[in-house]
């Protein structure tokens, strides 16, 4: 999840000009998405993914970023979609609409590798307060935006966190990993 320092998710009318990415960034995200075997979004963040890494533009803006999001298993959990769609370069697209809480416990007790939430913060807060999320990294930009969409908006309960890693990238953000205690 990618914050300003002020605690937002994302600007006005879902604005993510503001994010600092860098080639060190870049390459945090190529290690970061090694890692899981599984992505998961919400219908927004989905539908920008789909709409760029797809594209020419995309695999040719990051080639690796991009030969990793379109060919990782994507999980879309939407109750307003109906369907995803696959093609030959956009691979392995699964939709969850309904039974969330439990199909997502049965996709966590599968065998593999990570799973990965990208910048889904409604999803992340229905993950916390059902206990599903085992990790949070958080991204803090060095930008107050003074407003927008507040990171964990929504989260109706105190949720208990321990600081297990820190990175500062030389372009001042700083990566925080926390781990959600039990």
């Amino acid at each position: 999840m990618m914050t300003s320092l002020d605690g937002y998710f994302e600007g006005p009318d879902h604005d993510l000009s503001w994010h600092n990415v860098d080639a060190e960034f870049n390459d945090f995200a190529h290690v970061q998405m090694k890692e899981a075997d599984t992505i998961l979004f919400g219908r927004r963040t989905y539908q920008l993914m789909e709409s760029y890494w797809p594209t020419e533009s995309g695999r040719e803006d990051d080639p690796e970023v991009a030969r990793l999001m379109n060919e990782t298993p994507k999980i879309v959990v939407s109750s307003s979609f109906k369907n995803v769609t696959e093609t030959k370069i956009w691979k392995h697209v699964r939709l969850i609409n309904e039974n969330v809480k439990e199909e997502i416990i049965k996709l966590k007790n599968e065998k593999g590798e990570d799973i990965i939430l990208l910048a889904s913060s409604n999803l992340c807060v229905s993950l916390l307060e059902w206990g599903l999320l085992d990790e949070i990294r958080i991204m803090i930009n060095p930008i107050l935006i003074g407003e927008g969409t507040v990171l964990f908006e929504g989260l109706k309960k105190k949720l208990e966190l321990t600081l297990v890693k820190e990175r500062k990238f030389q372009s001042g953000n700083v990566l925080l990993t926390y781990r959600v205690t039990k």
